[in-house]
């Protein structure tokens, strides 16, 4: 007990109070501790009686904070939120405010962020004493007695807060945002003039002084902490704190100087992107921010920005992020938890939230503009371990990536565009079948003859194609493609991304004799049976996860996975995906299509690959020979032969395309070329393949009211052109 008191005391002097004014409980983050408060508060639901509780929050507040009022909903409880806009300081005391005080003594809580962690305004501190003073708009209206939860996450990370001065009621903070480390550890500061308010009906281990089992009897231990912290704590990153504490202010002196150091490279950043221009003058970025980045105390170290193309359109959030990868630039982006600020300052109403989750949009996923329109932004934070270095790679990066001609920025000449594509790496299973897919003519159309030149089939996610002449197909896709996964120890299926060698391992299958053949550099060939012979495959189904989806697969065992783990230096297995699973890979039908027609080759001349390397890095089922560029955009169904397939949408990539499909070398100019070659309209995305699916599949689906969009099995086919390679903005 007393190396916990010691640590909570560390804690109370980092914000210049004494345990005689504070208590901490521990949390598992500040969403925890602000739920924790949620939970315990003396609600009091408004009745005949008289008027109850209420709960306000400023709309920029984090979902956490949000969320509460899921809580009060079934309490009876009013929630009120509140635009930061209207918000403001009364002259003096209301009167009629005081009189009503002494007939109303509900208590009331308003939650509100000490800095936004959306565009990093801060919010001033002396709210808080404006509310017990009943001196600030809209909240002095309410009677009563008004608490306060200080959402102090963002700010406390490079800014000091001294509660002996503000003295808020509740504070909720986490400690990787402060030191980076130790994630899932945060604390409730308690003002412990408040502390008796909060009232817990659930008692776990170690809160109980003393308890009886068969009989409503149930004494709290006396410590608030003790009462509140159900369960064993994170003692051994609580200890860490110590160390953390002890290493911020013994490299840098103090939050005063992270607050100057971070507030002097957010201003540097800030004042170069909103100065950058292309060659027509412009603007590269659109900063949402509520300051001009001159005061930190009102401004702390976060941009939040959207790229722009030269004619004004947003490049999307994903892209943005997907590129910055390849530079070793980490970036969020999103809402980031906080819808409130998104809608402000990306104007975004109800309705287009709501059109937007219609059309497939969630929070944390890649669809990042909808009919034009951006779906979030792009988050870029500094902190005390950031550098004058860090700040100069980054803009040199918006520069060369974005900027569509060469422009001077602080007298250094900086080079041309790029962005990048989202990730899509479809795999699966294919069910059942009935007819085959032949190499040879497609029908004839109005504007030309094409040809189907080349069948390829990847038996085992990101691994190396097998190319065919004719091949089973069924309403699942090219039997066999992609059945088969590389999973790490906890079973989370790997991809080049990951392992660049998986490219080099060469599967090869025989129909006839039911085996796969897998072929290596410097591995002599192994081979397993096809269809899961029972003393290869158990009977035990592992869930796995492929793209972020779970699969249900059974294990090859382990003479596989040895030959695996050797080739590729890390332990490894191989499963194959149930015949009874399929997931859905396609999420959101992409529309619409652009005027402007380039190929590849004629945007970066002699920086190609050729035509065969680049039909290996796209790994696209068919490759069709003979159509005008982007003349697949209008597609909504492709005969082969008498097989006909539905076309049901656009497909994106990621990183996968910058990996040689021969040496498993990484090299990033094409993604970068291909995104150049392009205006990102409408949805600012690099598309360049097709995804197809049986159209008697769809049939039964569509009959029963299944939307068409969401039934797309995974290993549907990507169309890739051999003459040329295009790329589509959609």
């Amino acid at each position: 007990m007393f190396c916990f008191f010691h640590f909570g005391f560390r804690i109370l002097q980092h914000f210049n109070v004494s345990p005689e004014e504070y208590t901490v409980i521990f949390t598992s983050g500040c969403t925890a501790a602000i739920k924790l408060v949620a939970e315990s508060f003396p609600w009091i639901p408004t009745s005949n009686d008289g008027p109850g509780s209420l709960f306000c929050y400023l709309t920029d507040n984090h979902t956490s904070v949000v969320g509460i009022r899921g809580l009060l909903s079934q309490l009876g409880v009013s929630v009120l939120p509140v635009n930061p806009k209207d918000v403001w300081y009364l002259e003096q005391d209301s009167q009629s405010m005081i009189k009503d005080e002494e007939d109303c003594r509900a208590p009331h809580l308003l939650c509100y962020p000490a800095q936004s962690n959306f565009s990093g305004t801060k919010y001033p501190l002396n709210y808080i004493h404006a509310l017990q003073a009943q001196k600030l708009h809209p909240f002095n209206r309410t009677p009563g007695q008004w608490f306060t939860i200080l959402d102090a996450a963002s700010f406390v990370s490079c800014s000091h807060l001294d509660l002996r001065a503000y003295p808020a009621d509740f504070v909720t903070i986490s400690f990787y945002k402060i030191f980076g480390f130790p994630s899932g550890l945060g604390a409730l500061l308690v003002h412990n003039d408040c502390g008796k308010i909060l009232k817990k009906n659930y008692f776990g281990g170690g809160t109980a002084a003393a308890y009886l089992p068969k009989e409503d009897f149930f004494i709290p231990k006396p410590s608030l902490s003790d009462r509140f912290e159900d369960g064993t704590v994170s003692f051994l990153d609580i200890i860490a704190l110590n160390h953390g504490f002890n290493s911020l202010e013994k490299l840098t002196g103090g939050m005063q100087n992270i607050q100057r150091h971070t507030f002097g490279l957010a201003r540097y950043a800030y004042v170069i992107l909103a100065a950058l221009q292309h060659a027509n003058g412009k603007p590269v970025v659109r900063i949402y921010s509520d300051t001009e980045f001159e005061d930190p105390s009102t401004q702390g170290a976060i941009i939040n920005f959207n790229i722009l193309d030269d004619n004004g359109n947003i490049i999307g959030y994903s892209q943005v992020d997907k590129l910055a990868s390849l530079h070793n630039i980490h970036l969020r982006t999103g809402c980031f938890c906080n819808m409130g600020a998104c809608q402000l300052h990306l104007g975004i109403s109800n309705q287009g939230i709501k059109k937007n989750q219609q059309a497939g949009h969630i929070c944390g996923d890649n669809i990042d503009i909808v009919d034009g329109q951006p779906t979030g932004s792009v988050r870029i934070s500094f902190g005390y371990m950031s550098t004058f270095e860090d700040v100069q790679t980054f803009l040199k990066f918006i520069v060369e990536s974005f900027a569509k001609s060469p422009i001077r920025v602080d007298e250094a000449i900086l080079l041309t565009c790029s962005i990048t594509g989202t990730d899509d790496e479809t795999s699966g299973l294919a069910s059942s079948f009935s007819c085959k897919v032949h190499v040879g003519t497609l029908p004839d159309t109005p504007r030309s003859r094409q040809r189907l030149t080349n069948i390829f089939l990847y038996p085992i996610k990101s691994c190396g194609a097998f190319q065919v002449t004719s091949w089973p197909v069924g309403p699942s896709g090219l039997k066999y493609d992609r059945s088969w996964m590389v999973v790490n120890l906890n079973g989370v299926c790997l991809s080049q991304k990951q392992e660049p060698q998986l490219c080099q391992i060469i599967p090869h299958i025989n129909l006839r004799e039911s085996t796969l053949t897998l072929r290596a550099p410097g591995m002599n060939a192994f081979t397993i049976p096809l269809d899961g012979i029972s003393d290869v495959l158990g009977d035990e189904v592992f869930q796995s996860k492929v793209c972020g989806d779970r699969v249900k697969a059974q294990d090859c065992g382990d003479e596989v996975a040895s030959w695996l783990s050797l080739f590729l230096g890390r332990q490894c297995r191989l499963l194959k995906q149930c015949r009874d699973f399929a997931r859905s890979a396609w999420k959101t039908r992409m529309q619409g299509n652009c005027p402007h027609w380039m190929s590849l080759n004629e945007c970066t001349p002699g920086q190609t690959p050729s035509m065969e390397q680049l039909i290996a890095r796209f790994r696209a089922n068919f490759v069709i020979q003979g159509v005008e560029p982007f003349e697949e955009d209008k597609w909504t169904d492709v005969k082969i032969g008498e097989t006909s397939f539905q076309v049901v949408g656009q497909c994106t990539r990621c990183q996968m395309i910058c990996i040689d499909q021969s040496s498993g070398t990484k090299n990033q100019e094409l993604l970068q070329s291909l995104s150049s070659c392009r205006d990102g309209k409408k949805t600012g995305k690099i598309q360049y393949t097709k995804y197809l699916d049986s159209p008697s599949y769809l049939h039964e689906v569509l009959c029963s009211g299944t939307i068409i969009d969401k039934i797309c099995q995974p290993c549907c086919y990507n169309l890739v052109f051999k003459l040329k390679v295009y790329i589509y903005y959609h």
